[in-house]
């Protein structure tokens, strides 16, 4: 059997592809939570749209990929090295992860003062 970590969200893109009753079954079977949005409305699931259009514009279309292996490489490489450490965060104050993550240890983020308050709040939950 398989083991995920705690709280595993599987992001369904294409949802008729992904919509198959046993193909819902197996992944709810495992624990698996199955985020997809309705055919034609992109905007239900914004967060996942945001990062891949984020993900496209500056990785993927900026790259000729001569192999999966090098796409694999690019592709963790920009998630870890520029998404997750140093692009701007709007719901972060326009901060990158790295930098909000060092004040919220430091406990300076009260100091901020371009950070929305009610955005902060829903990060701090």
């Amino acid at each position: 059997m398989i083991k995920l970590p705690s709280g595993f969200v599987y992001l369904a893109v294409i949802i008729d592809a992904y919509s198959r009753h046993d193909y819902t079954n197996l992944l709810k079977f495992y624990g698996v939570r199955i985020s997809m949005s309705n055919p034609g409305c992109p905007w239900e699931n914004g967060m996942a749209e945001s990062f891949f259009k984020t993900l496209k514009t500056n990785e993927v279309y900026l790259n000729d990929y001569q192999s999966i292996w090098e796409a694999k490489q690019n592709l963790f490489k920009f998630i870890n090295d520029v998404y997750n450490t140093r692009r701007l965060h709007s719901s972060l104050g326009y901060l990158p992860p790295s930098e909000f993550e060092e004040l919220l240890k430091s406990n300076e983020v009260e100091n901020i003062n371009n950070i929305n308050q009610t955005k902060l709040a829903t990060v701090l939950r």
